[in-house]
Parts: structure tokens; sequence; C-alpha cells
């Protein structure tokens, strides 16, 4: 018989928290290559209105998606102050726009509570919804997030 404390530490996720337009969200930290300070962006033409632009890494051309602008949330002009989460799902590179990068979470299965519907749209977008303290954290589902159109720029 298995030692059930094993299967709990199998079933925690790590997980990187941030803040967009006054608000907390997460991803599973193992979608992240790394965290960097705000670049402004290059515009491409006919882009959704989300994608900021791209960016160079490196030699690598990486589009940027505004998380406040994909959510539906208020979206303030970038400071020095934003950062950019460079993520990779299923291959392509996409850099993610939010506020700030506030903590690095611990989050078993268990804790992740169905996220209600009550939104007709950006419901997809979550994963579900974490208490910790006096903060109800969003995670996302950056699959979701990240369209096809963004990814096949990639």
């Amino acid at each position: 018989m298995a030692d059930p404390t094993e299967t709990d530490a199998e079933d925690v996720n790590e997980l990187i928290a941030f803040r967009i337009a006054e608000q907390d969200f997460c991803f599973n930290i193992m979608s992240v290559r790394e965290i960097r300070g705000w670049t402004p962006a290059t515009i491409i033409p006919h882009a959704p209105s989300y994608v900021r632009g791209v960016i160079n890494l490196r030699g690598a051309v990486v589009p940027i998606v505004d998380l406040a602008a994909r959510l539906g949330l208020e979206v303030p002009e970038p400071t020095a102050r934003n950062v950019i989460i460079i993520t990779q799902i299923d291959g392509p590179i996409v850099g993610l726009l939010v506020d700030a990068v506030s903590d690095i979470l611990s989050a078993s299965a268990k804790e992740v509570q169905p996220t209600p519907d009550v939104a007709a749209n950006g419901s997809e977008f979550l994963s579900g919804i974490i208490t910790r303290e006096d903060k109800m954290i969003r995670l996302l589902n950056l699959a979701a997030i990240l369209p096809e159109t963004v990814v096949a720029a990639a």
C-alpha cells in the first residue's frame, strides 16, 4: 500500500502568482522560461488588440500578449514597473505582460476549487480558484489564453 504522504507530494504544483489590474492570478511555474522587465514591443499590423507586438529575445522574435486586455480588464499603459513573463507551452514562446510578479505558491489539486459558471465569456481562461488567507487567486489556463493565431506567429 502506498504512503499517502507520497501521493500528496506528487499532487502539489508550484505556481507563479502575479497581479493584473489589482487582481491576483497564477499558473503552473513549469511554463515559465524567464521573467524580465518591460520592453516596448514592435507593433504588428492587424494583430489582435491584446497583442502588444513582438520583442527580440536573444535573437528570437517573441509575441507579447497583454493579459489585462486578453482577460477583459482595465488596460493601463505599461511602465518600467510592469514585467513580461516569458512562457513556453507546447513549443511556442510567448511573453505575457503583467503588472507584477507577487509570489511562488505551492497548491495541491484539492486546494483548487472549480470556477463558478457565472461568466458567459472568459470562464474558459480559468482552471479554478485558490483561496489563500484573504485572497482569491485565479488559476489561468494558458492554453486557452494563447489563441492559435498568436501561437502560429511565434
